[in-house]
């Protein structure tokens, strides 16, 4: 996953005092480590999912209706993201591919339009 985010153009990776990294692009955030906070098991309750999890920036809120939708043992939300266009995934119930496909996915909806341009036009070039 963290391969996969830092080959799209002008990703960077930072670093939280708390140790978790996100990955940035255009100076925004499309995906970051986010373990589950007191308030999100609270809410949560006995559906708190354990193992790692990733927020993962959507397009848009109807984006990330369809992501929870459409598979809700891998996507989820808390009310810390209520009305915020992101999800949770739980890293150990996604396939490698699928995981592939959403970032990329966020990254586009944050990257530069040049960028993403670019990027679209190299990899239909190559048969993708």
């Amino acid at each position: 996953m963290r391969r996969f985010a830092l080959s799209l153009p002008g990703t960077s990776e930072e670093k939280s005092p708390s140790g978790t990294l996100s990955w940035i692009v255009n100076k925004k955030f499309f995906t970051w480590e986010r373990p589950l906070r007191r308030a999100d098991l609270a809410a949560l309750g006995r559906d708190a999912p354990t193992g790692p999890i990733l927020g993962l920036r959507t397009a848009d809120l109807e984006m990330k209706d369809v992501l929870l939708a459409s598979d809700p043992g891998v996507f989820f939300t808390t009310p810390h993201f209520n009305g915020y266009p992101a999800v949770l995934v739980r890293l150990g119930k996604i396939a490698p591919r699928k995981l592939k496909d959403v970032i990329l996915e966020a990254w586009l909806a944050r990257a530069p339009k040049r960028a993403v341009t670019a990027f679209l036009r190299r990899r239909d070039s190559k048969g993708r």
